[in-house]
């Protein structure tokens, strides 16, 4: 069973992607990565102005700071978590 969220595009991650400066990311939107197996999902910028959002990245910076080593922002939330929030977002 499964859903669709239009406004998140998911992605596979891989070390070379972790290791590489240059990740394709359309312009608009970040990467960011959730979960226990660090899943990529790339997300629309206008989410940073959601409360929710803006929840989730100081739930972030609590965790991790400011260094996030995949070369995108680490949410520290599992993946259902992270997709019930952003499912509002759009």
């Amino acid at each position: 069973m499964g859903f669709r969220l239009p406004g998140i595009r998911k992605a596979s991650f891989s070390a070379n992607q972790a290791s590489s400066k240059a990740v394709d990311v359309e312009k608009g939107y970040l990467a960011v990565y959730v979960g226990e197996k660090m899943r990529r999902f790339v997300i629309p910028i206008s989410y940073l102005n959601k409360p929710s959002f803006q929840d989730l990245l100081s739930q972030a910076e609590e965790e991790f700071g400011y260094h996030h080593p995949n070369g995108g922002l680490t949410i520290p939330c599992s993946e259902d978590v992270f997709q019930h929030i952003t499912s509002f977002l759009n």
